[in-house]
């Protein structure tokens, strides 16, 4: 499933092709992906325009001029890709690829009044789409009970001391609690903690202030990194312009499994224990 980074990279790719732009067509092929779409969704889209595109945690969500918001979740296998009307030289330099024949797995296309098309695909049918207000929109279900933006302000030290005070859960659980900070997904907080050299075995309410501490600022450096580099592309994740993302390649634990760790001077070899049915990628020798 896509994480924040790569959420964050594909609202990145899609923010200049639609705020302030009118939709003027919304194709809905089929009437459900997760659930079922949202009761005359296309006429509640076309001819609205987009205000904002912002992110919370790893869902899209795009404020219209209508007072409603459109809430977008890529799931495991959803992508979304952008593409041009026709083959003239500006076209093709501002939206990449021109418009494809639509595939079997194009479950939503919508058109806009720049020319940019904007296909949602998706092959497993885990993601979603919703439309809600957008003054209430903090209280739709998904989005209720999420902790705070890992990138914001109100995740700091001193927040994420008092949340893991007393926790029995392993820190790794603890990191993957989207109550206690959202968005965040096995791969992230693998290699957060190989940064700050705990082990995902510990104890979440055992670690002293300054270790739990300093999770903080790598966590932030982390998913900084990973949005630089567009996200990373394992199976199904694309770009807003279809390209792969190129964080995997700068991956210092997750999926390296008996592979020499990168720590400087360190000769452990990274190790893969099963937490709560994920996967778990540490080096014994340096993470403690």
């Amino acid at each position: 499933m896509p994480e924040l980074p790569e959420v964050e990279t594909v609202r990145k790719g899609l923010e200049p092709y639609l705020t302030g732009h009118v939709i003027m067509q919304a194709d809905i092929r089929r009437p459900d992906l997760r659930w079922p779409f949202p009761e005359n969704m296309a006429a509640r889209l076309v001819g609205k325009r987009v205000d904002r595109l912002r992110r919370r945690s790893k869902y899209i969500l795009c404020d219209l001029d209508s007072g409603e918001t459109l809430l977008i979740h890529l799931g495991m296998s959803g992508r979304m890709t952008i593409s041009a009307p026709d083959q003239t030289k500006d076209m093709v330099e501002d939206f990449h690829h021109l418009h494809p024949a639509l595939e079997k797995h194009d479950h939503v296309v919508i058109d806009m009044d720049n020319g940019a098309r904007i296909t949602f695909n998706d092959a497993r049918r885990f993601g979603a789409m919703d439309l809600m207000n957008t003054k209430t929109a903090e209280q739709h279900k998904l989005l209720a009970s999420l902790g705070p933006e890992p990138l914001g302000n109100s995740f700091d030290e001193a927040y994420f001391v008092a949340a893991l005070k007393g926790k029995s859960t392993p820190i790794k659980s603890a990191l993957l609690d989207q109550r206690i900070v959202s968005g965040l997904g096995n791969i992230y907080v693998c290699e957060a903690l190989w940064r700050t050299g705990i082990s995902p075995l510990n104890k979440a309410g055992k670690l002293s202030k300054s270790r739990t501490a300093s999770l903080v600022p790598a966590i932030r450096a982390v998913l900084n990194d990973a949005i630089t580099a567009g996200g990373s592309s394992l199976k199904d994740y694309r770009q807003a312009d279809g390209e792969l993302g190129y964080f995997q390649h700068s991956f210092a634990t997750y999926g390296r499994e008996d592979e020499p760790c990168k720590t400087s001077d360190c000769k452990g070899h990274i190790k893969r224990v099963v937490q709560s049915g994920r996967s778990s990628f540490y080096c014994p020798k340096c993470q403690t």
